[in-house]
């Protein structure tokens, strides 16, 4: 197999860019970006470190990030399962790239910029919810912002194709083979529930 490894060849297999997808970048949210993306509940959170990449979906209840000024955005990291892949790579590696989606829309806006972490009180305190903030908070700063191209997800039916979950291994059983039976099963399966409800916040 032979690989592509010079700009020229690649580009020349794939021509020039359209003029909109040049065009639609912005430096800092304008009001149909910011309208955009304050009706994400979802966003992947993309960073990069020593180890490698990481990829990390982000949600909540209302907009997953909030806005701090036109070109800052505030991202809560509440408690999970502790790993900290994505928060170990920002304070290694400020880079970061950001996926917001929204249920029925195939687009996608993309936010590209750099994050610090922070546990400053005030701004945690913003995103309380049932008496519980978020242990630290993402301040992303915006270098670009754009929209992506929908067949992506036109191509998958990803809003229209129904649950297609049903013949999915569950969590426990991949986590009893990857373990070799020592971690997860039926019970964890089981427990799950509980356990996430206990931790939403």
């Amino acid at each position: 197999m032979q690989f592509i490894d010079d700009l020229a060849a690649l580009e020349a297999l794939y021509g020039t860019p359209g003029a909109a997808s040049l065009r639609k970048v912005a430096r800092q949210l304008t009001p149909l970006y910011r309208k955009w993306i304050m009706a994400s509940r979802l966003c992947v959170l993309s960073t990069v470190g020593p180890e490698g990449v990481d990829g990390s979906p982000r949600g909540d209840d209302g907009p997953v990030v909030h806005e701090i000024d036109p070109g800052t955005l505030a991202l809560p990291d509440w408690r999970g399962n502790n790993r900290l892949d994505s928060l170990r790579n920002i304070v290694r590696d400020p880079r970061v790239a950001l996926m917001f989606m929204v249920p029925g829309s195939n687009n996608v806006v993309r936010v590209n910029g750099t994050a610090r972490l922070t546990a400053d009180a005030d701004l945690r305190a913003g995103f309380e919810k049932q008496g519980k903030q978020p242990a630290t908070v993402i301040v992303i700063e915006i270098s670009e912002i754009y929209s992506q191209c929908a067949r992506a997800l036109m191509r998958a039916g990803t809003w229209t194709s129904g649950d297609q979950s049903g013949p999915l291994p569950t969590i426990g059983e991949i986590l009893a083979e990857v373990s070799l039976g020592e971690e997860g099963g039926a019970r964890y399966d089981s427990e799950w529930g509980a356990r996430a409800a206990k931790t939403m916040w």
